[in-house]
């Protein structure tokens, strides 16, 4: 299959127009510095799954699932094909929810008394990105680079039943190498890839990487920066999305979703003023790219197994309140 994103080999995208563009730190430092997620999670690598951790399996017959690394592994593959000619780096890895054993010669000793070799380990939850730096983009000032990622949430399987399909959250975006916010679209996310195989996995991870469309995907962000929210605009915005959650579920379920929690919400109100990267201007004015990435960066405090959803709502209700500014949206709840 043809891919859609019309890149040469080596090139980048032309860098949109700009002025005031920022420079924190070295790109080496901000990534180091910024997990793309963080809530309860912790970085691993992909050796540390190959060689350390046992594999799940469905447990009325056996059957493996499909590893962690596996996946990793199947969107190495399908980047490279698809992206041959572009230098690729190495996954960055977070895991969650630990789930312990031990082998069946430690099964009288105390916990503190385990060797190594006679503990059992493997990680209810995962998200990788693998980033393409060598495809990037300049917006409001903002390096982004083509970032292709996944989930695996154990949680949403059964394994005390016998083997069936197995799901898997895919997608490819930008990664914002300011302070490594991910930005994710529909047009780029699979939210139940449903395989019964690696083979499976490794044909639908490639046909969506080669579907997406960069070149759109860039400038509807791009558009964001057009678009500008006053105090008193971000006020009401703020509030609204306090008062979302409680709704009678009628009037709800007439108004788009929008999935962040209130200690999200109130992370934006806080960063508003205090993120210095997108923060509230001079002017008294914020522009919607930096509101998506205040709402991308409040994002990251998210539980593995609902990231990705939350940041493709993100970018939805953001376009959303770029098309009320222009008198066509049904967001207008949340600023009226």
């Amino acid at each position: 299959m043809d891919t859609v994103l019309t890149l040469k080999p080596n090139m980048e995208l032309t860098p949109v127009k700009t002025t005031n563009i920022i420079v924190y730190d070295t790109e080496e430092d901000i990534v180091n510095k910024n997990p793309f997620i963080e809530a309860n999670t912790k970085s691993v690598s992909l050796s540390h799954l190959q060689k350390d951790c046992i594999i799940p399996v469905f447990s009325k017959d056996n059957e493996k699932t499909i590893a962690h690394q596996e996946f990793i592994e199947v969107a190495q593959e399908s980047v490279s094909k698809v992206f041959s000619h572009h230098r690729i780096e190495a996954p960055e890895v977070r895991i969650s929810h630990q789930i312990k054993g031990r082998t069946p010669s430690a099964i009288y000793k105390a916990a503190k008394d385990l060797l190594e070799h006679e503990k059992t380990t493997y990680y209810e939850r995962m998200a990788f990105i693998i980033r393409v730096p060598s495809i990037t983009q300049i917006i409001n000032g903002n390096r982004l680079a083509l970032t292709i990622g996944g989930v695996r949430s154990y949680n949403r399987e059964n394994l005390y039943s016998k083997k069936s399909v197995e799901k898997f959250q895919v997608f490819i975006g930008f990664q914002n190498m300011v302070c490594c916010n991910l930005c994710i679209s529909t047009d780029g996310f699979s939210s139940e890839m449903r395989v019964s195989s690696v083979n499976e996995l490794a044909g639908k991870v490639q046909e969506l990487i080669s579907s997406y469309d960069a070149e759109r995907h860039l400038r509807e962000l791009e558009t964001l920066t057009q678009y500008s929210l006053t105090e008193s605009q971000f006020a009401q915005l703020i509030g609204k999305a306090r008062l979302y959650n409680y709704l009678p579920k009628e009037q709800k379920s007439e108004i788009p979703p929008l999935l962040l929690n209130d200690g999200q919400i109130t992370t934006i109100a806080k960063d508003y003023y205090q993120d210095e990267r997108f923060c509230i201007n001079e002017e008294g004015s914020i522009n919607l790219w930096n509101v998506y990435n205040l709402f991308t960066s409040a994002n990251k405090s998210s539980y593995i197994d609902t990231f990705s959803d939350r940041n493709v709502n993100a970018f939805e209700f953001t376009n959303g309140l770029a098309k009320t500014l222009n008198g066509n949206s049904n967001y207008h709840w949340f600023l009226s």
